[in-house]
């Protein structure tokens, strides 16, 4: 690894918050659907940028639980987006090396959909690259409530000191991101300063880098910038260095 980053820490996992494909669109007096178009080919290129730069996870939020409010066209648009993207991302991820997780309630997408992303697991399943995690259909808030709910549900299965109380530990058991480290950056691009009800758990102690840039035109550059500004930065949890 050589240029900006030489010499520099990569964060072992970044999450990203992929914000103003809407804009770019208009701003370009294009479809909204030309924006999430150019979104996924994003997506796609930073996959392959962070698992070159040794990042071991990688999470993108997709889909969010408030997306289906909106119109049905727009919704429509990027359903039929999931389904040309899962078989490039499938491409993708055999090339880079790339296991491929997804969190969040996959159950309302239609079944080829979900067929899709079972096999975008499966198939990815035993490489050894860096874990592409995509949150689709996913809310911080409902991520909680299905962790309790699961957690009242399987109590009686739970090591025996984790039934006297709930601790933290049994609760990050039960959230879809259970065996994955939290993040260590979050980026957000488009310059909106909110967390979007996105990791909501995870992000505790998380650097969080805002940029400008509209998600479609996020790259190796952008990339960096964040990377660099994570360095500058001093990592505390709970008052304690990292």
């Amino acid at each position: 690894m050589g240029g900006k980053l030489e010499g520099k820490v990569i964060p072992e996992h970044i999450a990203i918050i992929l914000d103003g494909n809407g804009r770019w669109a208009k701003k370009r007096g294009l479809p909204r659907a030309m924006g999430h178009k150019a979104g996924c080919e994003a997506v796609e290129q930073t996959v392959r940028d962070c698992a070159r730069l040794g990042v071991k996870y990688l999470t993108v939020y997709g889909f969010s639980t408030e997306n289906w409010k909106r119109s049905e066209e727009e919704v429509g648009a990027l359903m039929n987006l999931f389904r040309f993207y899962l078989k490039k991302l499938l491409k993708v991820a055999k090339e880079e090396g790339c296991r491929c997780l997804m969190i969040g309630d996959k159950r309302r997408f239609a079944p080829d959909i979900i067929a899709g992303i079972e096999q975008l697991v499966e198939e990815t399943r035993d490489n050894s690259g860096m874990s592409f995690i995509i949150a689709i259909n996913y809310g911080g808030r409902d991520e909680l409530t299905r962790a309790v709910r699961r957690l009242i549900r399987e109590r009686d299965a739970l090591p025996e000191e984790m039934r006297k109380e709930v601790t933290e530990e049994a609760i990050a058991a039960c959230l879809d991101t259970a065996g994955i480290p939290d993040p260590d950056l979050l980026i957000r691009t488009s310059g909106e300063l909110r967390i979007s009800n996105f990791l909501l758990w995870q992000i505790a102690y998380s650097e969080i880098y805002v940029t400008d840039i509209l998600w479609p035109d996020f790259n190796m550059a952008a990339l960096e910038d964040a990377i660099l500004a994570y360095n500058g930065r001093e990592r505390r949890f709970g008052g304690r260095k990292s």
